[in-house]
Order: C-alpha cells, then sequence, then structure tokens
C-alpha cells in the first residue's frame, strides 16, 4: 500500500475548476515535488490532502485511512507549514515552540531538538516580530517537526525569501531526508528546488498533472535541457508566468 493514494480528486469555487481529476501516489520517504505556476491548484490539492479541504469529488486516502473517518490518528502523524504561518509577534522563538510542543504533549527536550535541527539556536530568545523572513520560515518549519511526522507538507516553503535563506532551508530539509522515515511533499514554482530536493516531480497547470517521474525521465521523455523548457513545451508558457491562470 502507498503512503498516499489520490484518486480522481476534484476542486471548484463557484465557476473556477481548481483541481480537475488528479490521482498519484506517493510512497513512504519519498520527497516528492508538485511543481507548477502559481495558480495551478497546487495549493488547493495538498489543502485536500492535508484535510483543510475536501473533495468535491474522488478520494484521498494516507496510510489507507480517510480524513471523513480518521482524522484524529491522521493528525498525529502529518506536519504542515502553509504558505503563509501568522505568529504571535510577541513571543520568543522558544516561547512559540514550547506553546505548539503542549498541543502534542511534548516537552522542553523535543523543543531543543528542534531548535537544533533548524538552525535557530541564536534566535530562541529573539521576539518573533524581530525575525527576518527566512528565520520566520525556520520557524514555521521547526513547528511542523515538533511531532516527528512521518508525512510532511510544505506549501510554497521558500517563496519570497532571499538566495542565502532558501539555501538555508534546503540544507534543512536534505537532511531530513539523509535520515530517512519521512515522506514529503512539497508545492513549488522553483524549477531549482523541486531538482534538489525531490526523488519525483508533479508537474501541474490548471487543475491537471501533465507530466510525472524522476527529473532525468521527464527531461528525456519531453527531449528538454530543464523542467522550464519542458513546461514551455506542454503550455506554451514558463512556469513563472501568472496571467492568465487559475486562483491557487
Amino acid at each position: 500500500m502507498a503512503e498516499i493514494e489520490v484518486n480522481n480528486i476534484t476542486k471548484s469555487f463557484k465557476d473556477v475548476h481548481a483541481v480537475r481529476g488528479i490521482s498519484f501516489a506517493i510512497e513512504r520517504g519519498e520527497f516528492v515535488a508538485l511543481l507548477g505556476p502559481n495558480g495551478a491548484g497546487k495549493t488547493t490539492t495538498v489543502e485536500m490532502m492535508e484535510g483543510l479541504r475536501h473533495p468535491d469529488s474522488g478520494t484521498i486516502r494516507i496510510q489507507g485511512k480517510t480524513w471523513a473517518r480518521h482524522e484524529h490518528q491522521l493528525r498525529k502523524i502529518i506536519g504542515l507549514s502553509l504558505q503563509e504561518t501568522r505568529f504571535t509577534e510577541k513571543l520568543t522563538v522558544r516561547e512559540t515552540l514550547r506553546l505548539f510542543a503542549s498541543f502534542y504533549e511534548m516537552g522542553d527536550e523535543r523543543v531543543t531538538e528542534v531548535i537544533a535541527l533548524t538552525g535557530l539556536e541564536e534566535k530562541q530568545r529573539s521576539l518573533v516580530g524581530t525575525l527576518s523572513g527566512g528565520q520566520k520560515q525556520r520557524l514555521a518549519l521547526a513547528t511542523s517537526l515538533l511531532n516527528h511526522p512521518r508525512i510532511l507538507f510544505l506549501d510554497e516553503p521558500t517563496t519570497g525569501l532571499d538566495p542565502h535563506s532558501r539555501l538555508d532551508l534546503w540544507t534543512i530539509l536534505k537532511t531530513l531526508k539523509e535520515e530517512g522515515g519521512t515522506t514529503l511533499i512539497l508545492t513549488t514554482h522553483y524549477m531549482e528546488e523541486a531538482e534538489t530536493l525531490c526523488d519525483r516531480i508533479i508537474i501541474i497547470d490548471e487543475g491537471r498533472i501533465l507530466r510525472e517521474g524522476d527529473l532525468p525521465t521527464l527531461l528525456r521523455e519531453g527531449d528538454a535541457r530543464n523542467l522550464d523548457e519542458l513546461f514551455i513545451k506542454l503550455t506554451g508558457k514558463r512556469l513563472t508566468d501568472t496571467s492568465g491562470l487559475l486562483p491557487t
């Protein structure tokens, strides 16, 4: 049984068809990127996998369980970091993590572990309101790791970050990958992010899957030098082109 099975899911918002019959499976320990431009339907797809939205049709199973029947069990094994995670700015980094750790009945030892893992030692006594964008993203990742998640969802985790902060976050995720045991679903419109971090790439546009596979296979079968060239061949537009696309 795959760790995650998505079968023909759809989602519409009034007359906008955000997701149009998407299906795929993800194995345990696999790092998978949902790659596409802004508005392609990536976030809506992931929100349904996270149990934050319900599909209009189709099914999603995580370790054979569904959100309708097993929400409590599934919440215990997933971690998620949304596009915009807002924290109380008057708490310190450590106080914020202690608060989130209390939701999982975890103590200060785990807080110290994720602070070290995400490189926040020097900022643990700083107020959240004083953090840079990259540091706030690391804090968001730290909160998502507190419960030792079997499955981790990251929605556009490096959008808006400078190149140095982006590389810092990649290093943390590479460490998780090397340790094994965590399945990662990452949405991104950065080609290099998908290439660097993920075993498999699912290319999405206008609510549909265009191609999926590992990077060498995608480029070979598409007769393309890189993912942007492949995307242009498939759609006639670049990955960063946001004109005329569906809302996310």
